[in-house]
């Protein structure tokens, strides 16, 4: 357990669309949805053995902990490995490498024959169904996605710790400016108060995921996920349906992007670390 302000994600056992609607998604809240895929054929069949398998000879993308470069573009993978490798190194021993974002109705248009799109009263987007492998405590920065929308995410094989926070909390947590990620030395399952004492005034929610298990992230929830043993999990998602929340979704995705990724190209390292600095800086000067 870290030092941080944090509450247990509540957890639910087949919970009804009329439910989730009530008193998860109308209020913003997380939750921990458990048995409701035990009838999906990804149940039972998908394993990294099952993916090593069936997507042995795919080359996939994989990113690690380093720090964003100004020379990286935007989602860059910093390698690339065949699949079946892929799980062997997992397997094998600890391993920083993560697959992130990969779509598995394009890359094992198969695949798409082990799950059905849940009902839970919102509308998911068919197309992107996505798959995110890591190996033991290997971690994503804390981040959020592009468009803020609301996620679902189905975890398989092994054990995940998630760390959640809403976009109330952006004052405390140490944000980039033009950018979806806070400073990214800092360590979240275990973060050092004294060099980071905004975050004893962010109020969040953790949870551990196992297999079967679905985590609701609402709109623009932050979110950082450490894998605690080898494993993988699949997202799918529906559109942010808050005004002000798909605001923000286009200007991050036709403004914020753009903009940044510009700034890298004229002022390359100096303007990611002014970013950092300024990460320090606005965060003490609104915490104060």
């Amino acid at each position: 357990m870290s030092a941080l302000n944090l509450q247990e994600i509540p957890r639910v056992s087949k919970i009804t669309k009329e439910a989730f609607i009530k008193d998860y998604f109308k209020p913003q809240k997380p939750v921990v949805i458990e048995g409701f895929i035990e009838d999906w054929p990804a149940y039972s069949k998908w394993s990294l053995d099952y993916m090593k398998g069936i997507a042995g000879d795919k080359t996939v993308p994989l990113y690690d902990d380093r720090p964003v470069d100004y020379k990286d573009g935007f989602n860059e993978p910093h390698a690339t490995m065949k699949m079946s490798e892929y799980v062997d190194l997992l397997k094998r021993e600890p391993t920083k490498y993560r697959i992130f974002l990969w779509n598995i109705l394009k890359e094992i248009p198969e695949l798409q024959n082990d799950f059905s799109y849940p009902d839970f009263g919102l509308k998911l987007m068919k197309g992107l169904p996505m798959l995110f492998f890591g190996g033991r405590d290997s971690h994503t920065f804390m981040h959020y996605d592009i468009d803020l929308a609301n996620i679902f995410h189905f975890h398989f094989e092994g054990k995940k710790q998630c760390i959640l926070f809403d976009q109330k909390q952006n004052d405390h947590l140490y944000k980039i400016p033009h950018s979806l990620i806070t400073r990214e030395d800092i360590d979240f399952s275990n973060p050092d108060l004294d060099k980071w004492p905004a975050l004893k005034n962010a109020k969040g929610w953790e949870c551990k995921l196992e297999h079967g298990d679905i985590l609701y992230m609402p709109e623009g929830y932050w979110h950082y996920m450490k894998y605690l043993t080898p494993g993988f999990s699949m997202s799918l998602r529906a559109i942010a349906r808050h005004p002000m929340r798909l605001g923000k979704a286009l200007y991050n995705i036709l403004i914020m992007r753009h903009f940044d990724n510009a700034m890298r190209r004229m002022k390359g390292q100096k303007w990611i670390d002014w970013k950092n600095e300024q990460a320090i800086i606005r965060t003490h000067g609104s915490s104060s």
